[in-house]
């Protein structure tokens, strides 16, 4: 499974990249607003210079026509991007044609089964299944995950599954069960999973025991 960052802050992903954990990034209008990105062309570019997988950067045109013209304009600024598009029947007019001019696509907001499958048959690189704002309405977000998993294997599809809006590190590690081939996280709850109290425990017990030998010297 990889992971991404959800995030478009540069200075985390600069300080989290050399972990060698982080693959890629995902962006929205509003991370990017968050990061207080006034070039968002720049910004996209620094963060595609540091990640191997594709940077998704967000369309904000709701006709197919205009979501072309911004994804034909985006896969321009770096080679490693993928368009998100909203999962919309004119947005899947413009995966259509994107994906026909090898543009990578990640379909957005996804919150069914059906609506992912649509996605991959229309040529959608990337599909991004809500996790945790299915979760928020008591629907089980993971079952989109799981299913739309079996469903691909079972027809061959080459999309990929995005497991978002990642609440909590559990989430992480379910999304990976339930056969997610990516999970893009918020910076916090990437940071959560490195962290468990038994190995500060442990560290500061080896340190404790390493000085005591020292001193016995």
């Amino acid at each position: 499974m990889q992971i991404f960052l959800d995030t478009a802050k540069i200075d985390e992903i600069r300080k989290l990249v050399p972990t060698g954990v982080v693959d890629g990034v995902t962006t929205n209008p509003s991370l990017l607003a968050k990061a207080g990105c006034k070039d968002i062309k720049s910004a996209i570019q620094e963060i595609c210079s540091m990640v191997k997988e594709p940077v998704s950067v967000e369309v904000i045109g709701t006709k197919a026509d205009e979501m072309i013209s911004e994804a034909r304009e985006y896969s321009l600024w770096k080679l490693n991007t993928a368009i998100k598009i909203p999962m919309t029947d004119e947005g899947l007019k413009a995966v259509s044609v994107l994906s026909k001019e090898g543009i990578k696509t990640n379909v957005t907001l996804i919150f069914s089964t059906s609506q992912g499958l649509l996605a991959a048959k229309a040529g959608a690189t990337f599909v991004s299944p809500f996790v945790g704002r299915l979760d928020d309405i008591s629907h089980n977000g993971l079952e989109v995950v799981r299913d739309l998993s079996h469903i691909f294997k079972i027809y061959g599809f080459s999309t990929r599954i995005i497991a978002a809006s990642i609440r909590h590190p559990i989430h992480v590690i379910e999304s990976a069960k339930a056969g997610a081939h990516i999970a893009t996280v918020p910076t916090k709850v990437l940071e959560a999973m490195f962290k468990h109290p038994l190995t500060d425990i442990g560290i500061e017990r080896f340190l404790s025991d390493w000085k005591s030998l020292q001193a016995s010297k």
